[in-house]
């Protein structure tokens, strides 16, 4: 890791600090190419793709319905432990979240009431990483909260490993958070397969789950090209920023920045940080540590994407920090709720030495699907009410609507808009016409 001074710095400089490394390493048109075949040809192009890329050859992309469920079962018990205390932290916090997308109806004058009201997403898919590292969490992450919203179908898509079949942890995780279905696709085909649809395959509405840049570029394509399917959010390759002061464990450090590293060669991690003695311990705890890792290779590159950051002062730090607006911040500091407060732009924040990104990954109950590449700057990650859509509604009486029709006839005037105008004007005419009718009514009755 390099180590710049952030006060040295232009606004040139800092910008450059912050570019990301996917940027660098995929062929947009290649996967343009990709997504738009298996539209065309479906299921024919996904097993021709994963033979491809993943070098299994398979002649059916589902998992059969047995081989889930039992899948639990036959997992290590130790994990069965830890799967069913992490999904009840997943429930419990996501569940809390229900107060959050609570129908709404509102009179906002008299004879206009508006609402608002939630409805699940039908049918959505999960893309759950099976490459270095097969994310059995994710599903938990996402088929959780999915069900608690209320989403009758949920379609988990995962690579095959080299025998054709999916890992058994994330079978497990499968069974346990109520997938409907699961296919044996990775990479951008997943995305196409999940959005497009195949043989016995019905399109989702909307896909969610982290992945490489491909998965992501496929993601970001996918909508374009169909724009009935949505997508959660830009979600990988992972990163992580460490905010450290001089109080901080070095070894703590150490070990937050290699959990991000360890994830791909195109993950980043930044230390940032108001002490330089800090940050030369840390990098010397790192050239120490990562020969005897097991995935030494891969931090190594990842590691040469990083960054350490010198800042003056805890005020420079966050807004250092801010400015790169990370999927995961670590603020370790002596007093780090009080930093938080300046905090604008971060996925997810972990106060204190005892908070290390590895819970939210896994336990803590928060959901580990975050934005990354910078959409921290304008998108949360993942949350309950990415699930459902909010419709709103509006009923208006005859006296709401002669209440609004001045308004609504200026505006749409104003705008050029004649047919709105309109719209309200034959409304309003009739009831005015009615009144006057009714008046005369009454006048003949007195006499």
């Amino acid at each position: 890791m390099n180590i710049y001074s952030w006060s040295n710095l232009d606004r040139n400089g800092r910008e450059s600090l912050f570019l990301r490394p996917s940027d660098k390493h995929v062929d947009k048109e290649v996967v343009r190419k990709i997504l738009l075949d298996v539209k065309e040809r479906g299921t024919e192009a996904v097993l021709r793709y994963t033979e491809d890329f993943d070098k299994v050859r398979l002649s059916d992309i589902f998992v059969e319905k047995g081989e889930i469920s039992s899948a639990f079962d036959a997992i290590d018990s130790s994990l069965r432990l830890a799967f069913l205390q992490a999904a009840g932290n997943i429930e419990t916090f996501h569940r809390s979240q229900l107060e959050l997308v609570k129908d709404i109806k509102v009179v906002v004058e008299s004879g206009v009431v508006c609402e608002q009201v939630s409805r699940p997403i039908s049918r959505i898919g999960i893309y759950v990483p099976g490459g270095t590292a097969p994310l059995f969490s994710t599903v938990l992450m996402l088929a959780i909260p999915a069900r608690i919203a209320g989403c009758t179908e949920i379609v988990v898509a995962t690579p095959p490993q080299r025998d054709g079949k999916i890992d058994p942890d994330i079978l497990a995780a499968c069974q346990l958070s109520g997938v409907t279905e699961i296919i044996k696709v990775g990479g951008a085909q997943a995305i196409a397969a999940l959005a497009f649809g195949g043989d016995g395959l019905l399109p989702v509405n909307k896909i969610f789950g982290p992945g490489n840049a491909w998965v992501t570029e496929a993601k970001r394509q996918v909508t374009q090209i169909c724009p009935s399917v949505g997508c959660d959010l830009p979600a990988g390759p992972s990163e992580v920023l460490v905010l450290a002061d001089e109080t901080a464990d070095a070894n703590f450090v150490v070990w937050d920045l290699l959990s991000q590293a360890e994830h791909g060669a195109d993950s980043q991690v930044l230390l940032v940080s108001t002490s330089e003695d800090k940050i030369r311990e840390v990098l010397s705890l790192l050239e120490q540590i990562v020969p005897d890792l097991d995935r030494a290779d891969l931090v190594r590159s990842s590691l040469a994407n990083s960054r350490a950051i010198f800042c003056e002062n805890l005020d420079a730090a966050i807004d250092c920090s801010n400015q790169y607006g990370p999927e995961h911040l670590i603020i370790n500091t002596k007093n780090p709720r009080d930093l938080f407060e300046k905090v604008t732009a971060a996925g997810s924040v972990f106060l204190g030495p005892w908070s290390p990104e590895s819970v939210g990954d896994y336990a803590s109950g928060t959901n580990h699907v975050l934005p990354t590449s910078g959409a921290a700057h304008f998108t949360g990650g993942v949350s309950l009410s990415s699930f459902l859509r909010r419709i709103t509604v509006q009923e208006l009486s005859s006296e709401g609507l002669l209440n609004l029709a001045s308004t609504v006839e200026t505006m749409a005037t104003h705008e050029g808009l004649s047919c709105h105008a309109n719209a309200v004007r034959v409304r309003r005419r009739v009831l005015e016409n009615s009144l006057v009718v009714n008046r005369e009514k009454g006048r003949g009755s007195e006499c």
